[in-house]
């Protein structure tokens, strides 16, 4: 076996192996629109703690003739075990049922982010504001091609940010997003509670981690054993790992859509 295959190989080997959590779906209306939520993060003052996990989605009919996908495929485990080495993607990849979700490549057009100025609930501080954006900023320095700008309106915007002042279950931040049927992602917003659900408010140490675990959600990442990431479950880091960094300049080398396995089959 050549040492691509076998590294591969041992790649859906270990997704086989993944037990995922509960998940959750819409399918929205019109022209194979998908909306994919996060089942939320968790967090307290000094730690953030996600319970999300995996997502379901619905694959629609890949383009392009029989040759052409099997030549982008196999170009596409070429990189995968060649990139593999350092990051989390087998556990993206398990999440994703042996998909991969992204935005298109945004350097030249920035994603357009809109973060709520201002919210009138107890505790809300206007720096805030300022801790998500940078949330958004240190993603966007992780050698993604994604920038970011932020905007006034949000009517304009690509992804909104809004403030609650506690969810009803033990959760302090929730990603949505949808995609098309080839796993590129059109829109996303992120829903983060100034209060945890027992009434504790979320200090700027908690709210920078949310941020920056629920950025990581909305750019196609999911979670990790690994509890030096950002993108581990139970959140104890304040900043992005290198493991982070790969895993997301891996995903973006990728294209969006099944990458291998049986549940990945199109159809």
């Amino acid at each position: 076996m050549k040492r691509l295959d076998l590294v591969f190989a041992l790649i859906l080997i270990a997704l086989a192996g993944f037990v995922g959590g509960e998940v959750y779906a819409m399918r929205a209306s019109g022209g194979g629109r998908h909306v994919v939520r996060s089942a939320g993060t968790n967090a307290t003052t000094t730690a953030a703690e996600d319970d999300s996990a995996g997502f379901r989605w619905h694959l629609g009919r890949s383009r392009g003739s029989d040759g052409e996908r099997e030549r982008s495929l196999s170009d596409a485990r070429n990189r995968l075990a060649l990139g593999a080495a350092g990051t989390y993607i087998g556990e993206v990849l398990a999440a994703h049922d042996s998909a991969l979700a992204r935005w298109p490549d945004r350097q030249g057009a920035p994603l357009r982010i809109w973060v709520q100025p201002s919210a009138e609930i107890p505790d809300w501080s206007p720096a805030s504001v300022d801790i998500v954006r940078d949330a958004f900023v240190e993603w966007g320095e992780s050698g993604i091609p994604l920038n970011f700008s932020f905007v006034r309106d949000s009517a304009s915007a690509d992804v909104r940010v809004t403030w609650i002042d506690r969810f009803n279950e033990a959760i302090s931040g929730k990603t949505l997003w949808s995609h098309d049927d080839r796993w590129t992602i059109l829109e996303a917003s992120i829903v983060l509670a100034v209060h945890h659900r027992t009434g504790e408010t979320l200090d700027a140490s908690a709210t920078r981690a949310i941020a920056l675990h629920e950025v990581g959600h909305l750019i196609g990442l999911d979670h990790t054993a690994d509890t030096t990431s950002i993108m581990t479950p139970k959140v104890r880091v304040k900043t992005l790992s290198s493991a982070d960094r790969a895993t997301a300049q891996l995903l973006y080398l990728l294209p969006a859509g099944p990458i291998g396995g049986a549940n990945a089959a199109t159809r």
